[in-house]
């Protein structure tokens, strides 16, 4: 059966957005560079699960999340046997879902080993940040959430752009000048591009479904510099940049 059918909704959603939802999706449930599909799901199970964890939950009113210990409640299906994602993983989902305004360097530094290195993270980052914005905007609709997809097998390429160094992150990020023809895409062509979308620039993929996802929720990205456009959306671009800037201050995003 099709997923993104809308049929519960009281509201029309135009076909773009299911589909890029739908591509979305299909992203989700495909090995990346780092994750099998299979552990990218475990990653998505796990942040639905964070939403209604006590101990996220106990951490988030603490006046320091790193006083408080216990454990996590896991996403349904996960064997405790043979989990798929390392327990300092589960963790990791769980803080960016729940309390990501108290993260720090020293926190992500340690979560890198010979093992599970930047380019592990950054992908977590992307999955966990796919999934929220499609949840949110069914939760604000009032309709179920969408089952997730059934993994598809297959093993990450594990494709490190060559150009990837840190600089003003705590992950590796590729400036414009330093593209390869491997993510030669990824800024559109431009000469200069904000950190937000560099922030994800480890996985070229990632950024690739991060341009798609935001195109119909928010504009296209190279429309977000002209103060003109406003893409789809039947808001004007005053009210989106309202909508937008009041959605990241409830949110604690400095930007």
């Amino acid at each position: 059966m099709q997923s993104f059918r809308y049929l519960e909704s009281a509201y029309a959603i135009p076909d773009a957005k299911a589909a890029a939802y739908r591509d979305a999706w299909d992203y989700l449930a495909g090995p990346g560079s780092w994750w099998t599909g299979a552990q990218r799901i475990a990653i998505a199970e796990a942040t639905r699960a964070a939403v209604e964890c006590p101990l996220c939950q106990q951490r988030a009113a603490a006046l320091s999340p790193y006083t408080i210990d216990g454990e996590h409640t896991p996403a349904a299906g996960t064997s405790a046997d043979a989990p798929l994602l390392p327990a300092r993983f589960v963790d990791a989902v769980h803080r960016i879902r729940t309390d990501p305004a108290r993260l720090t360097g020293p926190w992500v530094d340690s979560l890198i080993d010979h093992e599970f290195g930047y380019g592990h993270y950054v992908e977590l980052i992307s999955v966990i940040a796919t999934l929220i914005s499609i949840d949110s905007f069914h939760e604000v609709l009032g309709i179920p959430l969408e089952p997730l997809p059934a993994a598809r097998p297959g093993f990450p390429d594990r494709y490190r752009p060559p150009g990837a160094a840190i600089d003003v992150a705590w992950v590796p990020m590729i400036y414009p000048q330093n593209l390869t023809d491997a993510e030669a895409d990824i800024y559109f062509g431009s000469a200069q591009t904000g950190n937000v979308i560099r922030a994800l620039s480890l996985v070229p993929e990632a950024v690739r479904k991060l341009h798609s996802v935001s195109a119909v929720q928010y504009l296209p990205t190279p429309q977000i510099m002209d103060m003109s456009a406003s893409g789809s959306l039947s808001l004007t671009r005053p009210q989106t940049e309202l909508v937008a800037a009041r959605t990241s201050a409830l949110n604690d995003c400095f930007y």
